[in-house]
């Protein structure tokens, strides 16, 4: 009998049960989500660096019709002999598709060696003293990774790429600023890049016992300043003096305008030993997607690159390890720029120049936007969303305290092909309609 209600009751009291016990995993589920996500999910190491203003502008750009002038990237193809080696590399030795020696492509390391071994007056071995890297930004992870530690300081020269300091973060240090200061130029003419100079007094006050790296970025970006050996001296005195390493970013140094001449630090005596020198194929040829860049130094400091770089990426890819004059196109840029009322530093070197919005900062000083945002960068949007132009906001190159002093400058890439450049001058023309009463 009771067995029998037992077998009644079974398919009535089952479904009930199944209910409850569904909605109690259910429970559990949510609770177990609840504290998994209670968790930070973040390495700290990214703390603070994950907003990155690049990509509101990227996101501009795309939204509104515009001639992106922002961006630094060639808009025209690379060299014909660049195009046909990697056409002819991925389309020969079957070989080239597979692993290569993770430090670098055999051929592109020997010949690095042997043509910069000259430059920097070094005899250069292909094993020891070069790294294939992705890139120059692969470059500069890898060697933040591997000779910064937690509490260590770096000196960032600004305006400064704006990588170098949540690459200084990540690795547990402490970025320390010094900014290049301009000096008005003569009356009548426009300013240029070598106007803004280091202090060597603040420079020198900067290094502490904490120091560990100096980087520099010559030819700089955004500036387009060239540093000259002068400069480079006063640099390499200090390194010397406070036994401080120098990460020395030159990938426009094929890129330098009106004769001016590019010096690698690492050519200065005593400054070897102390100096990682990193390049970029991408920057030189045109082929920025390409993704080649190098560091060079001395085999005690870049073996341990070669440590972090065994253990991320490995390698590079295989087939991809293999000036054209830019100087009329700044000159246009210069010329097109100022017909508006912007007023353009002339460049020495880069992709890149910069231009002074300083009056219109003071004819239209109530431009949209949040309260503390710097000046340059509401610019920069409404120059996008009115004009139909893109630059870049140059106080994202400054750290924090430093913004509201440089927040009258903005970006233009020069390097882009006669179309673009025709394209930027209808919209400058329509702009300067705008502007006759």
């Amino acid at each position: 009998m009771l067995r029998s209600a037992a077998a009644i009751s079974a398919p009535l009291v089952w479904p009930l049960w199944e209910r409850k016990a569904g909605a109690s995993l259910t429970l559990t589920r949510c609770l177990h989500q609840t504290l998994i996500m209670a968790k930070q999910l973040q390495a700290r190491r990214l703390n603070g660096i994950d907003h990155n203003p690049w990509v509101e502008f990227i996101r501009l750009a795309k939204e509104y019709d515009v001639v992106n002038l922002g961006q630094g990237f060639p808009d025209f193809s690379p060299p014909d002999f660049a195009v046909q080696a990697f056409q002819q590399a991925t389309s020969g030795d079957f070989m080239l598709n597979q692993y290569t020696m993770a430090f670098g492509y055999p051929p592109l390391t020997k010949i690095l060696a042997s043509f910069f071994g000259k430059l920097l007056g070094q005899e250069l071995d292909p094993l020891k003293n070069v790294l294939v890297t992705v890139g120059a930004y692969g470059a500069l992870f890898t060697a933040f990774q591997a000779l910064v530690d937690e509490g260590d300081e770096v000196i960032i020269i600004e305006p400064a790429f704006d990588c170098y300091e949540p690459m200084t973060l990540m690795a547990g240090g402490r970025p320390v600023f010094v900014s290049l200061k301009p000096s008005p130029a003569a009356k009548g003419q426009l300013e240029s890049s070598n106007d803004w100079q280091l202090d060597p007094t603040e420079l020198a006050s900067k290094f502490t016992p904490r120091t560990k790296a100096l980087v520099l970025n010559t030819p700089n970006n955004p500036l387009g300043k060239v540093f000259s050996k002068k400069e480079l001296e006063l640099v390499a005195d200090l390194c010397q003096q406070h036994d401080v390493l120098c990460i020395s970013d030159e990938v426009y140094q094929w890129l330098v305008y009106d004769g001016h001449q590019h010096v690698s630090i690492a050519s200065l005596p005593g400054m070897w030993e102390r100096t990682l020198t990193i390049g970029s194929a991408g920057k030189s040829f045109s082929a920025t997607g390409w993704k080649v860049g190098w560091v060079m130094g001395p085999d005690r400091i870049l073996k341990h690159l070669r440590t972090v770089h065994q253990n991320s990426i490995f390698h590079c890819p295989t087939q991809a390890q293999l000036p054209q004059t830019m100087k009329p196109n700044r000159d246009h840029m210069i010329r097109s720029l100022q017909s508006v009322g912007l007023k353009p530093l002339i460049p020495q070197g880069s992709y890149f120049l910069i231009a002074d919005i300083s009056d219109f900062k003071s004819k239209m000083p109530d431009l949209p936007g949040a309260e503390d945002e710097p000046y340059d960068r509401r610019f920069a949007k409404w120059m996008i969303k009115t004009k139909g132009l893109v630059a870049i906001p140059v106080s994202i190159f400054f750290s924090q305290p430093h913004q509201k002093d440089f927040d009258h400058y903005i970006r233009f890439c020069f390097v882009k092909d006669e179309a673009t450049l025709q394209a930027m001058d209808e919209r400058i023309q329509k702009w300067k309609k705008e502007l006759q009463p």
